[in-house]
């Protein structure tokens, strides 16, 4: 299971858990939706509404795709945010783990806040 996001000329392919918010996101699928920035995180809102799942975690290793329940709203952290402690990504809140960036997490860094957000099927 995959979904590819793209942003202008930067696109990528998120490998999907098998997790009931996963699930949600590939049953919405296509959807648009605008970029915000936060440190070296890309995050935009989503059709999907979901609950903090039971290994929900707020720090994360960078390429780790989330899912921000309180925004319902996809996080793609690629390095630190402004509340990091050392080189992992730490979000504004626990969030679900739904997937990994497939190759270098760190294209996320050309997406500008206010830009076009595509999500498909992979």
């Amino acid at each position: 299971m995959r979904l590819k996001v793209q942003s202008g000329a930067v696109s990528l392919d998120i490998e999907l858990r098998d997790t009931p918010t996963a699930k949600a996101l590939l049953a919405a699928l296509p959807f648009e939706s605008t970029a915000q920035t936060w440190g070296e995180e890309v995050y935009f809102s989503t059709p999907v509404s979901a609950k903090l799942e039971p290994d929900a975690q707020q720090t994360v290793e960078p390429g780790t795709a989330c899912f921000w329940t309180q925004g319902e709203a996809i996080a793609l952290p690629y390095g630190r945010t402004p509340i990091s402690t050392d080189a992992r990504s730490r979000l504004a809140a626990p969030c679900n783990l739904i997937g990994r960036v497939l190759g270098d997490c760190k294209v996320l860094a050309k997406v500008k806040s206010g830009a076009k957000i595509k999500v498909s099927a992979g």
